[in-house]
């Protein structure tokens, strides 16, 4: 016997489908979720995804919906000045409902390779909030395994402001990382670049090889590495004939204020 087709649901019992248009401002995604009972909502972002040195940063933010006047400006990281992302995170690290920050060195990164190191961060980043999000709002391309439902935003950013306070956060725990890395290590010019390959820093790398800071996985610090023979890291000396052992990780996870 065959089964009689299922009806249409009909429109005034069928849930309204929530529209966000990218101009209707940085707060409007995450409101929506809230709105939708799909909060706290979490904004994961990360820094140093293209640095060929020091670590990467992944942080996880939840904002309360009520905060835009505090926030009034918020915007993706890269498209603030220093300054300004300094007075944002310091506002960010009052306001905030929760937030994580989370460290993987560059042994890490060449361990699981930059995008898995990556996703692993945001993972973690989130499992370290003190309360589980609702949801997960993560900038660009989309992650798996955080538990909730999660979005991936294309330049997320700069259209939801809790994925642009988590790249508030990570880009400036980053530059703080590697301001003090200069200090120790003042012949590459990290607070210069930030560790990213800028012509300064492949002279650097070609005058005085690689440091245990660098990523021994990208192309010129190997480049350098084998031009300059031996270099004073052994697991980074090894990584880079090819043998790279298991490395425990040194990464850190911190929920609440990062200052470093």
């Amino acid at each position: 016997m065959r089964r009689a087709p299922r009806s249409a649901q009909p429109d005034q019992v069928r849930p309204g489908r929530a529209v966000v248009r990218r101009s209707a401002g940085i707060w409007t995604l995450q409101s929506t979720l809230h709105r939708h009972g799909l909060g706290p909502v979490a904004g994961v972002d990360e820094a140093g995804r293209g640095a060929c040195a020091g670590p990467l940063v992944v942080a996880a933010c939840v904002l309360r919906p009520g905060d835009g006047r505090r926030l009034a400006g918020l915007a993706d990281s890269k498209l603030l000045t220093p300054a300004r992302r300094d007075e944002f995170y310091a506002m960010i690290i009052r306001y905030a409902e929760d937030h994580a920050v989370v460290v993987i060195p560059p042994a890490e990164v060449d361990r699981r390779g930059v995008h898995a190191a990556n996703i692993q961060g945001m993972r973690r980043a989130v499992a370290a909030l003190a309360r589980p999000p609702g949801y997960v709002l993560t900038d660009g391309f989309p992650v798996r395994g955080f538990g909730r439902p999660a979005l991936a935003v294309p330049k997320g950013d700069q259209v939801a402001a809790c994925v642009a306070a988590a790249s508030v956060l990570a880009k400036v725990v980053r530059d703080r990382i590697m301001v003090e890395l200069d200090a120790r290590l003042p012949e590459y010019g990290f607070a210069l670049h930030k560790g990213y390959c800028t012509a300064v820093h492949d002279a650097a790398l070609a005058e005085y090889g690689p440091s245990p800071e660098h990523r021994f996985s990208f192309v010129n610090v190997a480049g350098a590495a084998a031009t300059r023979g031996p270099v004073e890291d052994a697991a980074a000396l090894v990584h880079n004939e090819g043998l790279m052992p298991e490395v425990a990780s040194t990464e850190s996870a911190v929920a609440g204020g990062v200052e470093l």
